[in-house]
């Protein structure tokens, strides 16, 4: 389990531009071993979402924990990073 935070977080945004670079612009990113997320990584998962929003797609999550959906619901994320 881990965290998605300021060291994870660069990995995360590189590996869905290159997905959706690759043509995969319909992406789901499996929170289920993410323990907590801070603002690093809830801006990974929003550089991903507008890069495949741009290229006609969309990126939802799964598995987020009650603590990862706590966050999301306090900064209003939750309503653009959706759960499949």
């Amino acid at each position: 389990y881990g965290w998605l935070n300021m060291v994870a977080a660069p990995d995360l945004r590189e590996q869905l531009r290159s997905l959706v670079q690759s043509g995969s612009a319909r992406v789901v990113v499996d929170l289920s071993g993410v323990e907590s997320i801070d603002s690093s990584g809830l801006g990974a998962l929003i550089s991903g979402l507008k890069a495949a929003r741009n290229a006609g797609g969309d990126l939802r999550i799964s598995g987020p924990n009650t603590q990862v959906m706590a966050v999301l619901e306090l900064t209003n994320l939750n309503r653009v990073l959706k759960p499949v």
